[in-house]
């Protein structure tokens, strides 16, 4: 099995690119937790290791190294993200190049300027369109009757374009964009929402609206850098530190993912509180549900901790399980940054064409956590919520019904199958 350490900064799509394939593959890969872009790979340590200075670089666990994502993807990739044949192989290398030579380069041109990160030119931006465009009907058109783009299973070949495509799907193709194509939608989709997809790239929401132009994003970018240009040239001449090697050349997109701001978690201002939430999903993860359920009431902090039911307030709209259990998926994935401090076990109950869902919330606070963030109220309005009382056998009733995946619903169709938020 693969393993070594990944030279890399956080939400870097070119480093999702290996990070997923080792969930799946099982691949053990460590993450450099002292590497700062634009520091640690212009060190002498660093470029004797990997010369062009760039990330992602991988350094294997019997000191080989690696650049290039794809070929680190590769390497700690299982045989089926690889190809079992032939022609599988080579179609997934064919993919590799239709992802970094007709999706990426339009991708920055078109999403670049309106970041502030590239001069705004109308012309350049007009052709990266059209090029988008062309790149989206070729892939539309092969996954009209395909769920994946080699063979029947995802591979790195989804991998590698639905990474590529990220910032067009974040940032570009609002609603109206990508109504044209629906099959790049439902697969882009079912890529990023695996589980293995969701813990490397977590909370991942498409674009409600195209973002717009604004010259001051440009200048601001350009003082920003200039002023933290002065500030390292001058802690290194109060340091007196030696001549910096050459520069390395940089990719303008590690520029930009690593500077990026991350968004803060509202429920860091909250009190901790008691309640370890992590010891209690490890126990929930690695112990039968007579062991973690009474762990969970004992451990439970009533005071800075709540439990809420939430229920699909449109049950006439599901239809095939398998979508309605997507439809949970979805929303674990846009709330993913709300997992520090919740978890979640909701539930499908019925059958095709007759099922519901619905849930037990446990977050810290005592109000409805949807609201403390935007990025956190996308489906939250689908549900109809009820704070429980923690006190009440009926709270711990439901709370044993949820947890341990049994039951009817109100209306006494049957458990289905379930999903835990944790």
């Amino acid at each position: 099995m693969a393993s070594g350490t990944l030279y890399t900064y956080p939400e870097n799509f070119r480093a999702y690119k290996a990070l997923i394939a080792a969930q799946y593959s099982g691949a053990k890969v460590k993450i450099a937790e002292d590497f700062i872009f634009g520091e640690t790979n212009k060190s002498d340590a660093f470029l004797k290791k990997f010369p062009l200075g760039k990330v992602p670089a991988f350094e294997t666990a019997d000191g080989k190294y690696i650049t290039e994502s794809n070929a680190i993807a590769y390497y700690v990739a299982n045989e089926q993200l690889r190809g079992k044949t032939d022609i599988e192989r080579a179609e997934i290398v064919q993919w590799f190049g239709f992802a970094d030579s007709e999706i990426l380069p339009a991708s920055c041109a078109w999403v670049f300027p309106l970041l502030g990160l590239m001069q705004y030119n109308k012309q350049t931006i007009e052709h990266a369109k059209d090029d988008v465009k062309k790149a989206l009907t070729a892939l539309n058109s092969h996954l009209l009757t395909r769920t994946y783009l080699v063979g029947e299973r995802l591979t790195l070949a989804d991998i590698s374009v639905a990474t590529t495509l990220l910032h067009l799907y974040q940032y570009i193709l609002e609603p109206s964009l990508r109504k044209p194509y629906q099959n790049v939608n439902r697969w882009f989709q079912t890529v990023i929402y695996q589980p293995e997809s969701i813990n490397v790239i977590g909370a991942f929401k498409l674009a409600d609206k195209t973002l717009e132009y604004d010259p001051k994003k440009f200048a601001d970018v350009q003082e920003k850098s200039s002023a933290k240009k002065e500030k390292k040239e001058k802690r290194k001449e109060q340091k007196k530190e030696p001549k910096e090697p050459r520069e390395a050349d940089v990719d303008l997109a590690d520029e930009i993912a690593a500077a990026e701001p991350k968004s803060k978690d509202p429920f860091d201002t909250m009190p901790k509180g008691t309640f370890d939430m992590d010891s209690f999903k490890r126990c929930y993860s690695n112990e039968e549900e007579t062991v973690s359920i009474p762990f969970f009431w004992k451990e439970f902090d009533p005071e800075h901790y709540s439990i809420w039911f939430g229920e699909y307030k449109y049950p006439e709209e599901l239809t095939k399980v398998f979508m309605s259990c997507n439809l949970i998926g979805g929303m674990y994935q846009r709330l993913d940054k709300m997992r520090k401090a919740a978890f979640a076990s909701v539930c499908l109950f019925g059958e095709d064409n007759n099922s519901t869902i619905s849930g037990i919330w446990v977050w810290r606070g005592q109000d409805l956590a949807f609201t403390l963030s935007p990025d956190w109220q996308i489906d939250y309005e689908s549900y109809k919520w009820e704070k429980l009382d923690p006190n009440k056998d009926e709270t711990k009733a439901l709370v044993k019904q949820y947890f341990s995946w049994t039951g009817t619903d109100k209306q006494g169709r049957k458990f289905n199958q379930g999903k835990i938020f944790k």
